[in-house]
């Protein structure tokens, strides 16, 4: 695999530390200082125009004097010089910066003006920088401390990535008190340029990182981070910190589901998508950077309690049940065996509770069978100091049986002076252990929530669900009216009209513009009917007496419809009316109301809410919120973080619902939202669902103009899996193939097709004659974001299995107009014009995205496929690092 484009930047070999003096209190010299205290061995060039020598050696007046191109440059010069300065630097030649100065747009608009220049000049040279604002980055293994911070931070396999430089120097002496290393820290600052996205993408595929920590205030670019986010957490655990709020802006929400949701709630629903682990303080994200750094990875989040108390096991147990950590239940074979070797008058159950007077070996039975037991995913175990215990002696006997059990074992030590030494025996075997409940608890919800988002992760829903198709073509032509006409509110009508379009079965609907023409359409329907106003400027009619249900006879409707006119017109008399609604009176004693909504968050796009119906939503506040793409199984899990959902079983004298039919709901209005990217905000409130199905009763849409884009799916923060892309073809022979995207479920078919290339064939593709993936890599080259990347599979089913027959992929450079590609076809099936169907496949879907250039390198020793690139229109040319490959492209 090639290197990443910010390789140079945090791999740099030389470094220009500009506005370096003596100073003791320059931010610059203080760069200088700690790159040479830290034991960095590339080149350091001080860059002053005012001075000839700093600390003893020479002192350059300007990048053009210094005496090679260095990789990364340090700019800590006062604010409205440093767009010179990056000038200098790109006219040098230099392509990496960090920008620590400070004054930008956090001062105001001036500050403002010159972080738009500096960017612009950044841009011009093809400078990408971090900062302004920042702290600046460490890599300390290589001894590259470029910040201003104090002390010495040692190499582990963390990395840091904070928006706050306060964070990072707190982070920093805690971590060296507590003997945490990191692989980077890394101050984004105010992220004029390089933004979490790119930060992350640069981690992904760094070897020396094994863990991610995450310090967010807000987010610049939501695809690229919820992206970059995704890629990274396929391959590594992240743990994030996101404090404050993103304010929408100051317009009046127009809806319940609006009123509902607000960005926190959405940024949580990221966090799930994303597969990584959101802690809500700074102590909890220490608690689990130390738990990373000892790599405790739980596979699911059911917890066994071993104590010698049973007051604390109880407070673990509580806290447990509040953070949604479940309480292993013990298999009977773990209670026999704990029966065998317990007093009688253990607790039978868990927690484990061994009595005051445990000894080491009782701990240790306990936790040997606890570990062993397959419902238990993971372990706390508990000490107070008693008079018969022995607190040294017990964490040896816990450390002898962590070290085996293949399952993650916390610790907590309770007291002072007679656990010390324990504590100290459990940090030097790298065993987390913690002086009371409450963090040890929090770090395995915590960590164990990796799992659970995890499988959200492996999550590809495609656009449409497999049911009947919807009519994509007459809902945007409803949308385009109504915009056509300046209007953004849809009618009562037209946005059943809608949910019929997708298929979403809606209550009978129409229209009376005066009380005889109520009277005749409710005797078409059939009594009783419903009257509900019709106006856009109304959002909950019942708070205008804007409802009449069941009535039953023609008398009764024009009455009622003279009455509700009088009402609104009294208590809102500036609202625009449109005649009154008419409807049958649905009947479903049984049924429950629920609400399905759609919003827009101002960051991370749509975002799809269900939760507890009716006119009381707002008071009951039961709402659950995700990120489409749905399917079946992420709406499964919408519904059950709801307490709505335990009304929608089996209930008194009332029948299950139709769980089938609001999961068909849900997955059609995942649909909606992937197909229409004019939808704003939507209400379907109630929808009804009982023993026979489901029924929107209510529906109110907003819509918004958008412009179109390449991407039929940017408006979302998760691409749906690209089901377009689907075609089928015949090779040569007569054998039929599929060309598909690639899926995270073709883990297997990839790894069985790589074991299966030749030797030759597996080095041309990745220079290396290794027979099989890692679990590292097999998860990148197949859980891929289909936004900026691609990879389309040739599949066979031959003798009843599922063959690879050759793949090609691309992925979008970061300046969004070039990419890189690689193609590989299996051996046996070579000379069959596999490899040009795909490239040209391939490169129709680059082009469709807006990429303008394709490059890829090919081994010189590669001849068939220089040939076939040579056919395909790529230009061949010398590779500027590497003699023995060859740098292909061409203009798409």
């Amino acid at each position: 695999m090639p290197q990443h484009y910010l390789h140079a930047l945090f791999n740099a070999r030389s470094v220009a530390v500009f506005g370096a003096s003596e100073r003791d209190d320059s931010v610059a010299g203080t760069l200088f200082r700690n790159l040479r205290h830290a034991g960095y061995q590339g080149e350091v060039y001080p860059l002053n125009p005012k001075h000839e020598t700093v600390f003893g050696e020479r002192c350059y007046a300007s990048a053009s004097e210094l005496p090679t191109v260095p990789d990364l440059a340090l700019i800590a010069t006062p604010a409205p010089t440093v767009a010179q300065v990056m000038e200098d630097c790109g006219k040098r030649g230099i392509r990496h910066a960090v920008v620590l100065s400070a004054g930008f747009r956090e001062t105001g608009a001036k500050g403002a003006a010159l972080e738009e220049s500096l960017k612009r000049v950044a841009e011009k040279y093809g400078v990408r920088f971090i900062g302004p604002n920042c702290l600046g980055i460490q890599r300390p293994a290589i001894g590259l401390n470029a910040t201003f911070s104090q002390g010495a931070t040692h190499a582990g396999e963390l990395a840091l990535v904070s928006q706050s430089g306060a964070l990072c120097t707190a982070m920093l002496d805690w971590a060296e008190s507590n003997s945490i290393g990191f692989s980077s820290v890394i101050s984004t600052g105010a992220s004029a340029d390089l933004d979490f996205g790119e930060i992350l993408d640069y981690l992904a595929y760094d070897n020396a990182t094994r863990g991610i920590l995450l310090y967010i205030e807000g987010i610049r670019d939501a695809r690229r981070f919820m992206s970059a986010l995704r890629a990274t957490a396929r391959c590594k655990p992240v743990v994030l910190v996101k404090v404050g709020r993103h304010e929408a802006g100051s317009k009046a929400v127009q809806s319940h589901t609006g009123a509902l949701v607000g960005s926190d709630a959405v940024f949580d629903a990221l966090v799930r998508r994303a597969g990584v682990v959101r802690v809500n303080t700074i102590l909890q994200l220490f608690a689990s950077a130390r738990a990373l750094a000892l790599r405790i990875q739980p596979s699911g989040n059911r917890l066994a309690i071993v104590t010698n108390g049973g007051g604390p096991g109880v407070m673990a147990t509580d806290l447990a049940v509040d953070l949604g950590v479940a309480m292993a239940e013990l298999a009977p074979a773990t209670l026999a065996a704990l029966d065998q070797h317990l007093p009688a008058t253990w607790s039978h159950g868990n927690p484990v509770d061994i009595i005051g007077d445990a000894t080491a070996a009782r701990y240790r039975v306990a936790l040997e069978a606890s570990l062993a037991d397959p419902g238990v995913d993971g372990a706390l175990v508990m000490l107070t100091p008693q008079a018969m215990t022995q607190p040294t002696a017990v964490a040896e006997a816990v450390i002898e049986v962590a070290r085996t059990a293949g399952k993650p074992v916390l610790t907590c030590w309770m007291g002072e002076d007679q656990v010390r030494e324990g504590r100290a025996l459990f940090k030097r075997a790298g065993i987390p252990y913690f002086t009371t409940p409450e963090p040890a608890v929090e770090v395995f919800s915590f960590l164990s929530a990796f799992y659970a988002n995890q499988r959200q992760l492996q999550q590809t829903p495609e656009p449409l669900s497999q049911q009947i198709a919807p009519d994509i073509d007459g809902a945007r032509l409803i949308i385009e009216s109504a915009l056509a006409h300046g209007r953004r509110l849809l009618s009562e009508v037209e946005s059943k009209a809608l949910l019929s379009a997708f298929r979403i079965p809606v209550a009978q609907t129409v229209i009376a513009r005066d009380p005889m023409e109520a009277m005749l359409l409710a005797q078409q329907i059939g009594f009783p009917v419903v009257l509900k106003i019709n106006s856009p400027d109304i959002t909950h009619k019942s708070d205008v007496n804007g409802v009449r249900l069941g009535l039953s006879s023609g008398q009764a409707v024009r009455a009622a419809f003279g009455e509700m006119l009088a009402d609104v017109r009294r208590l809102r008399p500036d609202a625009t009316l449109d005649g009154i609604v008419v409807e049958p009176m649905v009947k479903r004693p049984h049924a429950r109301e629920v609400l399905l909504g759609v919003t827009c968050d101002a960051v991370l796009g749509p975002v799809i809410v269900f939760g507890a119906g009716g006119v009381d939503v707002e008071a009951f506040r039961d709402r659950a919120v995700t990120l489409p793409p749905l399917n079946g199984f992420l709406a499964r899990d919408l519904v059950g973080r709801t307490r709505v959902a335990t009304l929608l079983g089996a209930f008194r004298n009332r029948p299950p619902a139709d769980m089938d039919a609001l999961e068909n709901v849900l997955l059609r209005l995942s649909e909606m939202v992937c197909e229409l990217p004019w939808l704003a905000e939507l209400d379907i409130n109630p929808l009804l669902v009982d023993e026979h199905g489901a029924l929107a009763l209510d529906a109110r849409i907003i819509i918004a103009p958008r412009v179109p884009r390449a991407d039929r799916y940017a408006h979302m923060a998760i691409h749906p899996y690209p089901t377009h892309l689907v075609t089928h073809w015949q090779l040569p022979s007569g054998l039929d193939v599929v060309i598909r995207p690639i899926r995270p479920e073709d883990a297997e078919l990839t790894q069985n097709f790589v074991r299966g290339l030749s030797e030759e064939s597996r080095y041309y593709r990745f220079m290396d004659a290794m027979n099989e993936l890692s679990p590292v890599m097999l998860a990148r080259l197949t859980q891929i974001d289909y936004a900026r990347e691609m990879a389309l599979v040739v599949q066979a089913t031959i003798d009843g299995r599922d063959v690879e027959l050759g793949v090609a992929r691309y992925a979008i450079d970061a300046d969004g107009k070039s990419c890189e590609f690689a193609l590989v076809v299996g051996d046996t099936w070579q000379k069959q014009g596999i490899g040009h169907k795909l490239m040209g496949v391939l490169m129709d879907v680059a082009r469709a995205h807006g990429v303008e250039t394709m490059a890829g390198e090919v081994l010189d020793a590669n001849k068939s496929m220089l040939k076939l690139m040579q056919g395909l229109g790529f230009r061949i040319e010398p590779h500027p690092e590497d003699e023995r490959v060859r740098w292909v492209s061409r203009a798409l």
